[in-house]
């Protein structure tokens, strides 16, 4: 038994419940097959041989009334019930002999009565036709009609006995289907209690062959996952319950290893989070340094340069004011350059915010933020007309967001045509949705299609347009921190087409009005 598995275990419960089935089925096939041989029987012989037999005597009660009938009137016509009679008698005796084939006790009565209605009409009714002359008075001898009546009483003797064998065999019929029944019920339930019986000694079997070794198995696992990975797990029951046990110990025996080498894992990351929490304040010490101290010195440069320009403008050579023009830009690019790398380094770690968002009223802010550029270029903004859905985010973010891909669509125009930017919104991926800004400018080519996404990079002069080169980056690290993604339609030729998703909201909108302040660097 403990070579078994459990797969055998359920084949040898399985074939011993067919078995107890199987039996009780063939039992009752047998007994359902005798009980439709006797109710056919029933139906298809006895039933019909007794409607024929009263139509036999019938028909021999016509025949010796119409034979009395023609001696009393002298009528002809009296003999023709008798004719109808044999004819009748014919039929029913040959049905009966069908009907009664299987049964010679039955054929006996029948054979009887033929000789018994044979010899009535010939010692009687065929010497009575004869001696009677239509149309006269005819007297019968009393011997001959003595010998009449004795024949047909000896015929009805015979008629009882034949309907009391068809009862009986009626009633014998009936008897065996009332038996076989009484049998067939017995064999159904005490195939029942064999099935009831089997299941309880096959339950009690399972159960500490199967259930018991299965159920100390599962404390034993409970106990190792509620941490004593110290216990060994004993195999027991069948073969491949055993085979579990011991794959579950050895797992156990590998968690234990693989403890202590987390131990000593843990202890590196907590010397790691120590050292990247210096490193974080250190950060945070030099974005103060770098918003506040750097750029106190670069407002000084560039305030005494023009000062200097203003008193000594005069006194300075041409080249002399191009240099002074010179320190001023570059310290105010400096300022900007430095707005902007602040910015960029504080998204999704300082002061993030998730509220109900409606990217309608971002976006209006938006455009309120680069409306000189759209008025000065007369750029032309076509929104939804179904208007922008409502998400989970951070206001401030997503201003910035809309802000650089409008403010970009405007800035890199063609000569001489007025921007047109497109703000489309669809379904994208399940619980995602799909936002388009599209534009008419000088556009993008596709092999850097990648490289404007990357901080400070660059793909025109300052002289041609201003800027810093963070814009695009700060709108990648804007989508990435708020689920989403962002790329550029390459496929798409009339100028440039940004493409991005963000996250479906999760909870209901709520009514807020959040400003959006104008960002610094906020257009590359």
């Amino acid at each position: 038994m403990r070579a078994l598995t459990v797969e055998g275990w359920q084949y040898l419960v399985l074939s011993i419940m067919a078995i107890v089935v199987l039996a009780g089925a063939v039992t009752t096939a047998v007994l359902l097959a005798r009980t439709d041989s006797v109710s056919n029987q029933l139906t298809s012989n006895v039933g019909p041989a007794r409607v024929a037999a009263y139509q036999l005597q019938a028909a021999l009660r016509d025949q010796e009334t119409a034979v009395r009938g023609y001696v009393i009137s002298s009528d002809p016509q009296f003999l023709a019930p008798f004719d109808n009679g044999r004819q009748t008698e014919s039929r029913a005796s040959a049905d009966l002999r069908q009907f009664e084939q299987k049964r010679p006790d039955l054929l006996a009565d029948l054979d009887e009565i033929e000789q018994a209605a044979g010899s009535w009409r010939d010692n009687y009714a065929e010497p009575v036709i004869a001696a009677v002359q239509p149309g006269m008075r005819n007297a019968i001898s009393p011997a001959l009609t003595e010998i009449g009546k004795s024949e047909f009483d000896r015929l009805r003797a015979l008629f009882d006995q034949q309907n009391t064998h068809l009862a009986e065999a009626r009633s014998d019929g009936i008897a065996e289907l009332a038996s076989i029944s009484a049998w067939r019920n017995g064999v159904l339930i005490a195939m029942l209690a064999a099935f009831l019986v089997t299941m309880v000694v096959l339950g009690v079997v399972l159960r500490r062959a199967l259930v018991r070794p299965l159920g100390r198995l599962a404390e034993a696992c409970r106990r190792v996952a509620g941490g004593n990975f110290g216990e060994k797990i004993v195999p027991q029951g069948p073969r491949d319950i055993r085979l579990i046990a011991i794959d579950v110990d050895n797992m156990r025996q590998r968690i234990v290893d693989e403890l202590e080498a987390s131990r000593a894992a843990t202890e590196a990351l907590d010397e790691q989070a120590d050292e990247l929490r210096r490193s974080n304040a250190e950060l945070e010490q030099f974005a103060y340094v770098a918003s506040h101290d750097l750029q106190e010195p670069l407002r000084k440069v560039a305030s005494f340069c023009q000062l200097l320009e203003k008193r000594y403008g005069d006194k300075l050579d041409e080249r002399g004011t191009e240099y002074i023009g010179f320190a001023v830009d570059g310290a105010k690019r400096m300022q900007v350059l430095i707005n902007d790398l602040l910015t960029f380094s504080r998204v999704g770690r300082l002061n993030a915010t998730e509220t109900s968002v409606d990217l309608d009223t971002v976006v209006d802010s938006a455009m309120a933020n680069v409306a000189a550029a759209i008025e000065e270029t007369g750029a032309a903004i076509e929104r939804p007309v179904g208007g922008l859905p409502t998400i989970m985010g951070d206001p401030t973010l997503l201003t910035m967001l809309w802000q650089n891909l409008i403010g970009n669509a405007v800035k890199f125009r063609q000569e001489g045509v007025a921007p047109r930017v497109v703000i489309e919104c669809g379904s994208g991926e399940p619980g995602q949705w799909l936002f388009s800004v599209s534009d008419n400018g000088i556009g993008i080519a596709a092999e850097f299609s990648e490289k404007v996404f990357v901080i400070f990079q660059r793909l025109h002069g300052r002289d041609a347009y201003t800027g810093t080169g963070i814009g695009l980056a700060l709108c990648k690290k804007i989508v990435e921190n708020h689920g989403g993604t962002i790329w550029i339609d390459n496929d798409y030729t009339d100028g440039t087409r940004f493409l991005f998703t963000l996250p479906t909201a999760h909870a209901e909108t709520a009514d807020t009005d959040t400003a959006a302040p104008l960002m610094e660097g906020s257009s590359s």
